[in-house]
């Protein structure tokens, strides 16, 4: 027996609830990360709680896109300039994790043992897998390609969050202070490349 469609406007009210989530979510996070980093004098977890401040512009973004009621022309127009918004975010992005791991090699600094920072990195990888398959269900829904750009942003703030909570772990067991900035150095081309894609308009 076939299901029956979704009607749009239920479909945009739940877009909706995800971005207002993702902007309430990554402003905790970005304030618990930047306060956690400044204790334990960590680096890593101050910038990632800066990406949390990046994610949370994408969020609001999407609001902005979601909430607009336009004709066609102008709701693609719309589209377009949330697609390169949000592109633009994830250049930001680039800019931070190549800043972030460059600086941290430089000064032979890893970052200093916290649980709570460690936690937060947890509970993060948990959540935004979650968050961003919700994200690229509607957006296939909604024939959105901003809101499938901001769900890749989704899920690279999960895989920083993987890198964190490795950076921290293997800091404080082993005391491995090269690894968190090594692996951020590694997914810089992934980042750029999605960057790029969301700046053209032709994000796949």
């Amino acid at each position: 027996m076939a299901t029956a469609a979704v009607p749009r406007p239920v479909l945009l009210r739940r877009a909706r609830g995800l971005e207002i989530f993702t902007v309430v979510w990554n402003s905790l996070e970005g304030i618990l990360a930047v306060g956690l980093g400044i204790l334990a004098g960590s680096i890593a977890l101050v910038g990632f709680g800066a990406d949390s401040v990046i994610e949370t512009s994408s969020g609001i973004i999407l609001l902005w896109r979601l909430q607009a009621r336009r004709d066609a022309e102008n709701a693609a127009l719309a589209e377009q300039r949330a697609l390169r918004l949000v592109g633009a975010s994830l250049l930001l992005l680039t800019l931070y994790v190549a800043g972030d791991a460059v600086l941290s090699l430089l000064r032979r600094e890893g970052p200093a043992e916290s649980i709570g920072g460690i936690i937060l990195a947890a509970v993060s990888l948990v959540v935004m897998p979650l968050l961003a398959r919700s994200k690229r269900r509607l957006a296939v829904q909604l024939s959105s390609d901003a809101l499938r750009a901001d769900a890749v942003q989704t899920i690279i703030c999960a895989y920083l969050s993987a890198i964190l909570l490795a950076g921290l772990a293997l800091n404080a067991q082993l005391g491995w202070w090269w690894a968190d900035p090594l692996a951020a150095l590694l997914m810089v081309p992934i980042i750029a490349r999605e960057g790029l894609e969301a700046w053209r308009g032709d994000h796949d």
